[in-house]
C-alpha cells in the first residue's frame, strides 16, 4: 500500500466542513421526514400536556434520514473532494484489523518475522500519520516509541522494512 502525503489543514478544513454537513443534514432530514411521516400517519387530536403519541413516526423520519445520508456518502464518497477523508477512513478500518490481531503479530515480529515486522511498520507509521492529522498528541509518543521499536527490531533481524510491501492479505494470516 502507498502512503499519500496529506495537507494537514486542508485535510481539517474539509472534514470539518463534512462533519458539520453529515450533522445538519441528519437533522434537517430527520425533521423533515418526521414531519411529513406525522401529516401523513399521525394521530389528529392532542391533549395538552399530553404525549401525541407520534414518537414512533419520529424514531422512523430519523431512521429514514439515516439511510438517505448512507445512500448520499455512497455516492459522493468517491469523489476527488473525499480522497483524503476516504484514504483516512481506509486506513483507519485497516488499523481496526490489525489491532485485533496485534497480540498474535507482535510476539512473531519479535521473533523476526518479516510479514509481522513489515505489518507493525505499516500500522505504526500509518498510526502516526493519522494521529497527527487528527490532532491526536497524546498517544503520538507512545505510537513513536512502537514504531522505534520495530525498527530496531528490523535492524536486529537485518529485514529491511519498506512501506510498500505491505498489502492486507498479511494481515489476514495471522
Amino acid at each position: 500500500m502507498k502512503l499519500q502525503k496529506i495537507d494537514k489543514e486542508e485535510y481539517r478544513k474539509k472534514m470539518n466542513l463534512l462533519l458539520v454537513s453529515l450533522v445538519g443534514s441528519l437533522a434537517l432530514f430527520a425533521i423533515v421526514f418526521g414531519r411529513i411521516l406525522i401529516e401523513l400517519f399521525g394521530s389528529a387530536g392532542s391533549v395538552t400536556g399530553e404525549a401525541t403519541g407520534n414518537f414512533h413516526l419520529n424514531v422512523l423520519g430519523v431512521i429514514l434520514s439515516v439511510a438517505l445520508n448512507a445512500f448520499i456518502a455512497s455516492r459522493v464518497k468517491g469523489h476527488n473532494y473525499f480522497k483524503e477523508a476516504l484514504y483516512v477512513w481506509n486506513l483507519k478500518q485497516i488499523h481496526n484489523q490489525i489491532y485485533r490481531k496485534l497480540k498474535r503479530i507482535q510476539p512473531k515480529a519479535e521473533q523476526g518475522d518479516r510479514e509481522a515486522l513489515s505489518i507493525l511498520y505499516f500500522y505504526y507509521t500509518t498510526q502516526k500519520q493519522v494521529y497527527d492529522l487528527d490532532n491526536n498528541t497524546l498517544t503520538i509518543k507512545t505510537v513513536q516509541k512502537s514504531l522505534d521499536n520495530i525498527v530496531e527490531l528490523s535492524e536486529k533481524w537485518s529485514i529491511e522494512l519498506d512501506i510498500e510491501t505491505f498489502s492486507k492479505d498479511l494481515v489476514a494470516k495471522f
